[in-house]
């Protein structure tokens, strides 16, 4: 479950998940987000259908 409050984001564009959680970490700081701040961030494949 969501907790009530949280911060969602979710990503506009496809990722790449071959970066791994590292290279996904680095997306979420590039937009001036702490990865570890709580918030939960949303990132769909590439290969999505």
């Amino acid at each position: 479950m969501i907790p009530a409050g949280a911060k969602v984001y979710v990503a506009t564009r496809p990722v790449d998940f071959r970066k791994g959680p590292d290279g996904l970490a680095a997306l979420v700081r590039d937009t001036g987000a702490d990865p570890f701040s709580g918030a939960l961030y949303v990132f769909r494949a590439k290969r999505a259908q």
